[in-house]
């Protein structure tokens, strides 16, 4: 049934003119705090992404379900530096029985979820045996993986690609520093890839800095020709895109 709704959406977007150019924002983190919530009165389709297991993971979750905004599994995954993952972290020390187990577990918890990032991850988005096991997992449950791009060198889009699962990946992070100079300046770079690529997908967080900031910039996005989207919207978009290119390659050959 899933895959049947998710043929039609495409269908529909390759047959429906774009008029804007197409952003999609994820605000990353989600679950510690109870002001975490103040996320969901954002305006427009802004993307969620909610750590699995946090003390307010399940009702947040339920609340952008009932508010009708997209919600991801913020998976948490091993960093170069070794910093603390906190509940449902997935490591390279893990056989893939024990990866897969806590990976489909964090996805029960989060059963509205349309797709998986990586929280953190620097290091096990460079390795290909934990990679493949993560979308093993996302292709059984047609779910897509959005790579935060922890590190340069990650795999997990190449090996997405070998496993037919739709992905795409992170190309600003809005609020590394949260002045409103540096937010704003972040914001532009953002609009500025989106005027060259059609779309952009930015990754902000759970601060009252960023918060305060896009409530208000949000709102500027339609009146300068932009289209803030749920990223499910431009992951459908890429699938379509590099079908397109497939079938284009295949027929020059020819």
């Amino acid at each position: 049934m899933r895959f049947l709704i998710w043929t039609t959406l495409c269908v529909l977007v390759l047959l429906s003119p774009v008029h804007a150019k197409q952003i999609a924002i994820v605000i990353d983190d989600i679950g510690y705090h109870r002001n975490d919530m103040a996320a969901l009165h954002l305006p427009g389709a802004v993307t969620y992404s909610v750590l699995p297991f946090t003390p307010y993971a399940t009702h947040f979750a339920q609340q952008a379900g009932a508010l009708d905004k997209e919600v991801l599994l913020h998976a948490p995954m091993q960093a170069i530096n070794g910093k603390a993952l906190g509940p449902g972290g997935l490591t390279m020390d893990m056989s893939k029985e024990a990866f897969q187990h806590e990976l489909r577990k964090a996805l029960a918890s989060l059963p509205n979820a349309r797709g998986v990032n990586n929280h953190m991850g620097s290091l096990l988005t460079q390795q290909n045996a934990p990679m493949s096991w993560t979308m093993e997992v996302l292709k059984e449950q047609d779910l897509f993986f959005l790579d935060s791009k922890t590190t340069p060198n990650s795999k997990a889009q190449t090996i997405a690609g070998l496993y037919g699962v739709s992905n795409i990946a992170r190309h600003v992070f809005l609020d590394n520093i949260t002045t409103e100079q540096q937010l704003r300046y972040r914001f532009e770079q953002l609009k500025t890839l989106a005027d060259q690529y059609d779309y952009a997908v930015a990754i902000a967080h759970p601060y009252p800095e960023t918060f305060a900031f896009l409530q208000q910039a949000l709102q500027e996005l339609e009146g300068e020709g932009f289209q803030l989207v749920p990223l499910s919207q431009l992951v459908q978009q890429r699938t379509i895109r590099l079908a397109q290119a497939d079938k284009k390659s295949v027929t020059e050959e020819e």
